[in-house]
């Protein structure tokens, strides 16, 4: 009787174009079908990351004693309270901001009169020009207002998915820690990296949210004192791009520069321009990324594409929430995974991909410093010797 042992013919690999072309189809698929639920997968998102930075705060009233149930409830209660007041301040601001309006029919009125003169003498033509016109009338924008604070009253609906994920996801966290030190025994790096991803997130929306905050409080007294209307809703822009990496600077700061044009004229958009500059480039591109650290660790190329993508697939939730979405993909397909984890510096400079490039800088200074050519000595070879005094 012989015993068949083994098949010792290797399985057959697919060529790696293939894999890729396979997994950038399955990408499409998964993309597609998330945009086709974005109604009820961005609020659960959206719970999603505050639940992970409310976590701490649970944490810490269990270790003085509060009862599981008692903390629980309290931080749903404050982070619902947050986001109620949150809204509400929006749809205030935006309400004032429909009302006023027709205060400036002539101004906006001008404006597009000055924008058909200059566009006239760049060569468009008339008939694009008066469609272009048309739109500069309060009747045109005041529908499209009063339809987007309608959208804003449908908010009560996703206010009760985010409610009511937030009950769910806060009771099932009591087991976090229990059920992350099982899988521990089986998939330890994936334990390691949801540790670490929700620590990243937890930091990064904190401080992005004091820091946005900060900025929209500032940009709101400056708008006040240059006397731009809806100050209140502009300071509530800029708090809400300030999530927006890269773009968001322009969104907030457009609104502001047309409406101060139309109340103060240039004078009052330089003012604008640099209060904006000042404030939101200062915070964004010296403060947050000394804050923040390497808990991001994302490049520019990357992080722009992900505002983009996000927004596409799950809608404004989703470049508010690009930073935390795309490291959460990472954390699954790359972090997790020993065997791809070569792959981590493409995505963003790693701790050692720093050193790396701190090493090559100070090998290529001393390259540079041992190649340069030697200053000539200043006493020519043939002069002769100073005479010694007695």
């Amino acid at each position: 009787m012989s015993i068949v042992g083994p098949d010792p013919t290797p399985l057959p690999r697919y060529p790696r174009g293939t894999l890729l072309l396979v997994g950038l189809a399955a990408a499409t698929v998964t993309a597609i079908g998330m945009s086709s639920i974005r109604g009820i997968l961005a609020p659960v998102l959206l719970t999603l990351v505050l639940s992970i930075c409310a976590h701490p705060v649970r944490v810490r009233l269990e270790k003085r004693g509060v009862p599981h149930g008692l903390a629980t409830g309290s931080v749903i209660l404050v982070v619902f309270a947050l986001l109620s007041g949150f809204f509400y301040v929006v749809i205030v601001a935006i309400s004032q901001f429909v009302s006023m309006l027709p205060n400036y029919a002539a101004e906006i009125h001008d404006l597009g009169v000055s924008l058909s003169e200059l566009l006239n003498t760049i060569g468009i033509g008339d008939a694009q020009i008066q469609a272009m016109t048309e739109g500069f009338t309060p009747s045109r924008f005041v529908p499209y207002l009063t339809g987007f604070l309608g959208s804003f009253f449908g908010i009560v609906g996703f206010l009760v998915i985010v409610l009511t994920m937030l009950i769910l996801m806060s009771s099932d966290a009591s087991y976090a820690h229990t059920i992350l030190g099982q899988l521990s025994q089986r998939r330890p790096g994936l334990v390691d990296a949801l540790k670490t991803f929700a620590a990243n997130v937890r930091r990064y929306m904190v401080v992005t949210t004091v820091l946005g905050l900060a900025q929209g409080l500032l940009n709101t007294i400056a708008l006040w004192i240059l006397q731009v209307p809806a100050a209140l809703l502009w300071g509530l822009l800029a708090f809400l791009c300030s999530f927006i990496p890269n773009i968001g600077y322009f969104f907030a700061i457009t609104p502001p520069i047309v409406f101060g044009y139309l109340v103060g004229g240039w004078p009052t958009v330089i003012a604008v321009i640099i209060v904006y500059g000042v404030i939101n480039g200062g915070v964004q591109s010296i403060i947050q990324p000394k804050a923040v650290g390497s808990a991001v660790s994302l490049n520019q190329t990357i992080t722009f594409f992900s505002v983009l993508f996000w927004a596409v697939v799950i809608g404004p939730i989703g470049a508010i929430l690009a930073i935390p979405l795309t490291l959460l993909a990472r954390t699954f397909l790359v972090d997790s995974d020993p065997d791809i984890a070569w792959v981590r510096p493409a995505f963003g400079p790693t701790t050692e991909t720093r050193r790396l490039l701190k090493e090559a800088d100070v090998a290529d200074k001393n390259a540079r410093k041992s190649k340069a050519p030697k200053p000539p000595d200043p006493t020519p070879a043939n002069a002769p010797e100073p005479r010694r005094t007695a």
